[in-house]
């Protein structure tokens, strides 16, 4: 593969991503730009009681009918688990998984926690969390030509450019897709896909799988639907089409909640059959019933599971899901990016009338709207070195945090707004602990990788400063001075130019320094072995901290890079080398893996992603763990496992053959 192709395929989804989120802002503040607080409030309020205790009982009907999912996907690996257990397990990966977003707290991660501790092995973890993950498309694909049959107008530019017939037969690979799955699993049990083994549950299982999703997704566009008010035009079945376009966006930017991405995809779509204020409206109540919610009553119900968990130390776990101790940080990533991204849209919200204004004047005003959306900005960056625990970014995100709050505040907000960014701040300040890597500015002060993006970052950063207090902006936040056709275009070159040297700056500076492995040759074994490391006669490769007082030979395996064995040395360089082999992988577009690790850094293991498989050691000796992705690798590195657990698998899989 060419390093062009390489490149595309490892950051291709993150820069769709990236153009996705960019668009959507742009959609949502351009739609804000005439909007009121008050416009968005009366419109919440015209809301009919009846509509938001049917939204209400769709919500649980369409957390219910998920549950089933996780029902039938444990029946499908083997180890069928009660309906409590499959609700519970469904509800908290879902709905943490719906806003958290990050891969370190998915509903794969939340998923191996729970079901590991029920007695599940990896294997069958791994089968039931590819059964959820695949049932959703079924879905989506199911309705969407359904869709693009009887309404195919609703494709946004295609529906006015192309002929019906032609729309009405994209419909074809998508109900092919489903007819051949269903048809596969009558007459093929194993299937390779991508260079993955998958086995196809029997046909009557996959019907209802793909009716199943089907009805799930009707159900949760119900919900939004609902909250609508009437529209000349806009039957269930189209805004269906709206809805599936909005939410597969979301999904693929990336980004929590599909927060922007989804909001800008439904804005436009509703554009044509009503105003933007009553869109809104009926948006925040959607993500309240949808996301909010479910977000705080699973995340009390996953914290009473791991209270009673850690109370019942004589339960034995056949694998360890490390993920429960790790999710404090991933959670408060994404709130700092949630917070960044309501930063975003208040500063696309007019000034007239703040508490600002009437203390010092419109000029003022246009500086906070101006340094709303800076904030906000800078914020999203934060999330990024926060989830690589840096503690750069936790030291900025307590600042911006609190310049947030002062924002809310001076524009006046209610007071629960500022004062969710307060209590964000005190809960950043209270995981000080959990952020221990240095980044690039700190480990390289003086190098030209540092000094560069740290001075682009303070010039631009002076530059909006002057340009916001300056009072020489419209009423719009800093990117929408760019598309501005009433600023200067000097002003308008200035302002783009400096916004995203400092977010690319930022970037930079809390990205790790690049670095490369070493070659496996006789110094470099020597040096192993020195620290008292594993050093086999044939490896590909060493990775070293950024202190060299660490370090651990590794394999090149496809897909997969193992390292062999818990780094050896120092301790805090050792922390230092696992996260360095993590950016290694993630450069190289593979998954991380250590072989026959104690359990002395399994913390860590947890912090990038991995979960910690037992291996059976003799009766005595220190416990030994793979830690792998499990839901992508441990097919690949099952000949790793002790070989009771390799023979239950097999056993498991002749069982669905015959």
């Amino acid at each position: 593969m060419s390093p062009r192709l390489a490149w595309l395929r490892r950051n291709g989804p993150a820069v769709f991503g990236v153009v996705l989120l960019v668009a959507a802002i742009f959609v949502v503040q351009r739609e804000f730009r005439t909007l009121s607080v008050a416009e968005i409030r009366t419109a919440m309020a015209a809301l009919p009681a009846s509509a938001l205790w049917k939204a209400a009982g769709f919500t649980v009907l369409a957390y219910l009918v998920l549950a089933v999912y996780d029902k039938l996907g444990s029946i499908y690996a083997g180890r069928p688990v009660s309906w409590p257990k499959s609700f519970l397990a469904s509800f908290c990966g879902y709905s943490l998984a719906h806003n958290l977003g990050f891969a370190a707290v998915s509903g794969a991660a939340v998923r191996y926690r729970l079901y590991s501790a029920w007695g599940l092995t990896p294997l069958e973890i791994a089968k039931v969390v590819g059964f959820t993950s695949l049932t959703y498309g079924l879905g989506g694909m199911a309705l969407g030509g359904l869709v693009l049959v009887f309404e195919p107008e609703v494709v946004p530019w295609f529906g006015t450019h192309l002929p019906h017939w032609a729309l009405q037969a994209m419909a074809l690979p998508l109900w092919g897709i489903v007819l051949t799955y269903v048809v596969l699993s009558r007459f093929k049990r194993h299937v390779r896909l991508f260079g993955h083994e998958i086995d196809l549950p029997e046909p009557r299982m996959a019907l209802m799988q793909t009716g199943l999703a089907t009805v799930d997704v009707a159900i949760t566009a119900a919900i939004f639907y609902i909250l609508l008010p009437q529209a000349e035009g806009l039957t269930f079945l189209r805004f269906v089409g709206i809805y599936l376009a909005a939410y597969t966006a979301g999904i693929a930017a990336h980004v929590p909640g599909g927060l922007g991405v989804f909001d800008g995809a439904v804005l436009l779509g509703l554009q044509p059959y009503m105003p933007a204020p009553e869109v809104i409206g009926a948006l925040l109540v959607f993500r309240l019933y949808y996301y909010i919610i479910p977000l705080f009553i699973s995340g009390t119900l996953f914290v009473g599971f791991e209270l009673g968990q850690r109370r019942n130390v004589l339960q034995r776990v056949t694998a360890l899901g490390r993920g429960s101790e790790t999710l404090e940080v991933p959670a408060i990533a994404s709130l700092v990016a949630l917070a960044g991204a309501l930063l975003i849209f208040l500063g696309a919200l007019p000034t007239k009338g703040t508490i600002i204004e009437e203390w010092a004047g419109h000029a003022a005003a246009l500086a906070s709207h101006f340094a709303a959306s800076v904030v906000g900005s800078l914020l999203l960056v934060m999330a990024y070195g926060l989830l690589r625990r840096l503690t750069i970014a936790w030291g900025f995100s307590l600042f911006l945090l609190l310049n947030g709050a002062v924002i809310g505040w001076v524009r006046g907000e209610a007071w629960w707004l500022w004062g969710a960014f307060l209590l964000l701040a005190g809960l950043v300040a209270s995981l000080r602990a959990a952020f221990y890597r240095d980044s690039r500015l700190v480990r390289e002060p003086l190098s030209p990788e540092a000094v560069v993006p740290l001075t682009a970052v303070a010039a631009c950063g002076i530059t909006l400063a002057l340009v916001a207090y300056g009072g020489r902006v419209s009423e719009t936040a800093w990117w929408g001075v760019v598309f501005s056709e009433l600023a200067p275009d000097s002003l308008r070159f200035t302002v783009g130019l400096t916004g995203v040297l400092l977010l690319v700056g930022m970037v930079r500076l809390l990205r790790p320094a690049r670095f490369a492995p070493l070659a496996w040759d006789a110094a470099t074994r020597s040096r192993i072995a020195a620290l008292g490391g594993l050093a086999p006669r044939e490896a590909d490769g060493a990775v070293f901290g950024e202190g060299e007082r660490a370090g651990f030979a590794f394999l090149r395996r496809e897909g997969v890079w193992l390292a062999l064995g818990d780094p050896a040395g120092e301790r805090k360089d050792a922390i230092s080398a696992i996260w360095r082999f993590r950016d290694l992988c993630e450069r190289a577009g593979v998954d991380a893996a250590f072989w026959r690790v104690g359990p002395a850094y399994l913390r860590v293991y947890a912090d990038i992603g991995l979960h910690a498989v037992p291996l059976r050691e003799r009766e005595g000796e220190t416990p030994r763990y793979l830690a792998l992705r499990a839901e992508r690798d441990l097919e690949s590195l099952r000949p790793l496992l002790p070989p009771e657990m390799r023979r239950a698998a097999e056993e498991l899989e002749r069982s669905r053959a015959a």
